[in-house]
Order: C-alpha cells, then structure tokens, then sequence
C-alpha cells in the first residue's frame, strides 16, 4: 500500500489537525485535496473533501459512524503513546479509549480525529 485516503468534511482543519497537531510534512497542496508524509517507511496520507472523495468512487457521501477501519500507530513506548494522544487532542481529535495496561501484555489508547476516523496508539514497550 503506498497511500490512505481519507474523505474529510473540513479539509482546512483536517491539515491543520494532522499538520499542526501531529506533524505530517504536506508533499502537495491543491484545492479539495492534500497529501501528506507521516515518515519514512509508511504510506502517504491523502486527504480529499469529503463530497469529492464520494464523488471520485461513484458513491453516495451520506454516512456515518464506525466506518470499519482503524489506523495504527506503533511508537516504542508508554510515554510516547501518552505524547501521540496528547498531541492529538491538542489539535482537535478526541480521546476514544484512554492509554491503559493491555491483556495482552501491551498498553493503547485509541484517538479519533476531527472528522471521526480512529486511531490506535500501542505499544510493547515501557
């Protein structure tokens, strides 16, 4: 997978949440659409009205809640996962599930940003 898109109500907040907030690089700005870099080695990050982006898949653009699909973020420890959320948070996104311990020996918190797509913040690490 070289990229994600994500259809966005806001796309001027929507770059400043993923700009400003959590430190993306824009690679391209143009009207309605903006691509992103997260950092080496993970997929571009496009974002596209959200209209638009319905429009371009020959669907309808009514539709809401649990959309099926998380992102992951996988940082090497607790501190950074609480750094990440917090970041978010500070740029508009909410806290979905707060940072805890995991069963499975991990510790998470999901986030979701303005436009309601969920992230996933874990770790292994101490």
């Amino acid at each position: 997978m070289s990229a994600i898109m994500l259809g966005v109500e806001d796309l001027d907040r929507a770059r400043e949440f993923y700009v400003e907030g959590l430190g993306c690089e824009v690679e391209k700005d143009t009207r309605g659409f903006v691509a992103l870099s997260m950092g080496d080695g993970a997929p571009q990050l496009a974002l596209y009205e959200w209209d638009a982006a319905a429009r371009d898949a020959g669907v309808p653009a009514e539709g809401s809640g649990f959309r099926g699909v998380s992102f992951h973020v996988n940082p090497d420890t607790r501190a950074a996962v609480d750094e990440l959320v917090g970041k978010a948070v500070a740029a508009g996104g909410s806290v979905v599930r707060e940072a805890a311990p995991a069963d499975w020996g991990g510790y998470f918190a999901y986030f979701s940003d303005p436009d309601g797509y969920l992230w996933k913040v874990t770790t292994y690490g101490s």
